[in-house]
């Protein structure tokens, strides 16, 4: 029989039951799938004994693979910036479909802004306005791109806190207008060469930084601050987070603000590292924040989850992205294969609510 101690109420607590912390689960997963790629690389014909993690040609100053541990971080970086607002929404019992588009539209505002009057002594040949807005301080767009992310934001809050139509409905139609936006800003022409101070935002691995500063801070604010307990409650059971005496719906405008900026600070450091803001930009990345989130065990019906697994969410969608190409497996088989990877981590999801609902 299993040890049982007295706890508040006279509830019982069962020793027996304890659990690992699902953040732990995710990186006992992150390792299980580094060691399947490894273990292709050495079996499968083709690939001649590589390893997909370490250094065997003697390439690097360590025995990892410093050029593929960098790409991995750097293709989530941008994407993980993302799903750190998405968690939040999430948590919060609601989604956000519109993260992809409004990276586009961001981009290529906030490009506009990010100019400079001369390249290679000659007149900036994609100048979208006049010479007022050339060389501008970098703070300039940024600030610009921001509060472009805030009222997008403040829109989809107002509509769900308000309207009470699905989060789902709201975010896809505003998925549309800012697609159109991306596409209308410049008649689709790209937006190109910005100022150094620009350009200095996402370059190198800087989109790294800004990824792990910004999951530091949003970890602090949902685990230690008022607004990440009433986060919390509300995705648990909104009813009773209002009877509780908390603005849901002045939280709700609150959340998918926060997850619009950073969405929008997303769209700065990509345009900042490719130079260049196109409407095209931005595409599957909200399906791509929300995966990385639910593999991180955020789950779906709101209330549960972290930044922490958030983080090795985004690892692990790394990882598998690399991966793919490592054992050369086609494009169109890889975007099948994370259709897959997604309906999994869904169904995932609701089997952890069903195993949890059954220990109650």
């Amino acid at each position: 029989m299993a040890q049982q101690a007295e706890g508040i109420g006279g509830l019982k607590y069962d020793k027996s039951k304890k659990a690992w912390p699902n953040e732990f689960n995710i990186f006992f997963a992150l390792i299980l799938i580094v060691a399947i790629f490894e273990a292709l690389g050495q079996f499968l014909p083709y690939m001649n004994g590589q390893s997909f993690l370490f250094d065997t040609q003697d390439r690097f100053d360590s025995i990892f693979n410093e050029a593929r541990l960098k790409i991995i971080i750097l293709q989530v970086a941008i994407i993980g910036i993302i799903s750190l607002g998405v968690t939040q929404v999430i948590i919060s019992g609601g989604i956000d479909l519109s993260s992809g588009p409004l990276v586009a539209a961001t981009a290529m505002i906030v490009m506009s802004f990010a100019q400079t009057e001369f390249v290679n002594g000659n007149p900036n040949p994609k100048a979208v306005f006049g010479a007022w807005s050339f060389d501008l301080p970098v703070i300039v767009p940024v600030m610009v791109g921001l509060a472009f992310g805030a009222l997008i934001g403040g829109i989809n809050g107002t509509l769900i806190a308000f309207t009470r139509i699905p989060p789902f409905i709201a975010t896809l139609g505003m998925f549309l207008i800012c697609r159109g936006i991306a596409q209308w800003w410049t008649r689709g022409q790209p937006v190109s060469f910005p100022t150094d101070s620009y350009a200095a935002l996402g370059a190198g691995m800087m989109p790294v930084v800004w990824f792990l500063l910004l999951a530091i801070l949003c970890h602090v604010l949902l685990r230690f601050t008022v607004y990440g307990k009433h986060t919390y409650a509300i995705g648990s059971n909104e009813d009773a987070a209002r009877m509780s005496g908390i603005n849901v719906k002045r939280h709700k405008i609150l959340i998918y603000m926060i997850a619009s900026m950073l969405a929008a600070f997303a769209a700065i450091v990509l345009s900042s590292k490719n130079l260049t803001a196109q409407s095209g930009m931005g595409l599957f990345y909200e399906l791509f924040a929300i995966a990385m989130a639910v593999i991180g065990g955020v789950s779906l019906t709101g209330g549960r989850g972290s930044i922490i697994g958030t983080v090795l969410g985004a690892m692990v969608f790394g990882v598998i992205q690399s991966g793919f190409t490592y054992v050369k497996l086609d494009a169109y088989f890889q975007i099948m294969a994370m259709g897959i990877i997604i309906i999994s981590a869904v169904v995932l999801d609701q089997w952890r609510q069903q195993r949890a609902a059954s220990r109650i």
